[in-house]
C-alpha cells in the first residue's frame, strides 16, 4: 500500500531529514515507526500526508507517486487518509460533534450520513455521551480519543499517527494504543510513529527503526 523507494528529503539550510529511504508496509499492516527524537519519524508521516515532497526517490501510496500530485489534487488524497497529531489540533470553540463533522461537511455528505458517521466513530472510542461537549471540557486522554474518532470518521484505509501517546500517563497510553490495535483488526492500515519502545512490544505488529533519517533496522 506504501511504498518508498530511495526517498531523500532535505531542507533549507542541507539539513537531510530522511536520507535514501526503501521501506514497503502493506496493506491491513500494523506498523510502528521507531527511533530517537529527530531521527525523521514526524518527516516520513509527512511525507505521506503530502504536507512535505521528497526531494528525491518515490513515494508510491497504492501505487501511485504523490510525490508528483499537482497541488490541486492533495486535498483529495488527504481525505483518504486519517491522521493523528500529538496536540489533537481540535477546534476549541466548537462541539466535539462540529469537530467531527468538519472533514464530512467539506467532503459535502448529507447532514443525517454525518450524524450516522459521526455517533458511529465516537461510540468506537467510547466517547458518545461526549458530543455536545467542547474540547477544554474534557480530560487530555479523551481529547485525544476525539482526535482518533476524527481520523476514522470519514473512513480512511489508511491512518498515521504521530506519537499520538506523547503527553499521556501510561495507563492512557496502552488504551490509545489497544484501541489502534482495534482499528487495525477491522482493516485500517496503520503506521504509528512512536517513541514508547514498551507500548510497541505489548500491542505488537511490525517496527521500523529510523536513525538518522535512515532504516536502522529490516523493513
Amino acid at each position: 500500500m506504501i511504498r518508498f523507494e530511495n526517498v531523500t528529503k532535505r531542507y533549507k539550510g542541507g539539513h537531510e531529514a530522511l536520507r535514501d529511504v526503501s521501506v514497503h508496509i502493506e496493506r491491513r499492516e500494523l506498523t510502528f515507526l521507531t527511533g530517537h527524537s529527530g531521527a525523521g519519524k514526524s518527516t516520513l508521516l509527512k511525507l505521506i500526508a503530502l504536507i512535505e515532497r521528497p526531494t528525491r526517490g518515490q513515494v508510491l501510496v497504492d501505487g501511485r507517486n504523490i510525490g508528483r500530485l499537482p497541488d490541486r489534487q492533495i486535498p483529495g488524497h488527504r481525505r483518504q487518509i486519517g491522521m493523528v497529531f500529538q496536540d489533537h489540533k481540535l477546534l476549541e470553540n466548537r462541539s466535539v460533534f462540529e469537530n467531527m463533522a468538519l472533514p464530512l461537511i467539506i467532503a459535502g455528505l448529507s447532514g443525517r450520513e454525518i450524524s450516522k458517521r459521526v455517533r458511529a466513530a465516537l461510540d468506537q472510542v467510547g466517547l458518545l455521551d461526549k458530543e455536545k461537549k467542547t474540547p477544554r471540557a474534557l480530560s487530555t486522554g479523551e481529547q485525544q480519543r476525539v482526535g482518533i474518532a476524527r481520523a476514522i470518521v470519514t473512513r480512511p484505509r489508511l491512518l498515521i499517527a504521530d506519537e499520538p501517546t506523547g503527553n499521556l500517563d501510561p495507563e492512557l497510553s496502552l488504551e490509545i494504543m489497544q484501541l489502534f490495535r482495534r482499528l487495525n483488526d477491522i482493516g485500517v492500515t496503520m503506521l504509528i510513529a512512536t517513541h514508547n519502545l514498551e507500548l510497541v512490544e505489548r500491542i505488537g505488529g511490525r517496527r521500523i527503526i529510523l536513525d538518522e533519517g535512515q532504516v536502522s533496522a529490516p523493513s
